[in-house]
């Protein structure tokens, strides 16, 4: 079983920026694709980016053009460069390879890293 461990969350002003990370104890190149996913208080987990392994990226909406995903298949890390953080991104963020474009996903979550965003 793949472990997660996702980190680089913390406290930051409306407007500011983060980069989380993903360490996977696996190849993410064989993987496949690797996704960022967020869960809010009180609403379920969703999937707001993805990446494939030839580098396609994919966004929700509510974070498009504000969020970057990355890979580095050598490091084994995903990435996700956040700017024009709103109060709303306040969520813990998650890593795991998508089977879909909700929240099913092939591994078992990690712990998250968590993200507020004071207004």
């Amino acid at each position: 079983q793949v472990q997660l461990v996702e980190s680089g969350g913390g406290l930051v002003q409306a407007g500011g920026s983060l980069t989380l990370s993903c360490a996977a104890s696996e190849s993410i190149f064989g993987i496949g694709t690797m996704g960022w996913y967020r869960q809010a208080p009180g609403k379920q987990r969703a999937l707001v980016a993805f990446i494939t392994r030839s580098f396609s990226t994919n966004y929700a909406d509510s974070v498009k053009g504000r969020f970057t995903i990355s890979r580095d298949d050598a490091k084994n890390t995903v990435y996700l460069q956040m700017n024009t953080l709103k109060f709303d991104d306040t969520a813990v963020y998650y890593c795991n390879s998508p089977l879909d474009a909700g929240s099913t996903s092939r591994f078992n979550w990690g712990q998250g890293t968590q993200v507020t965003v004071s207004s």
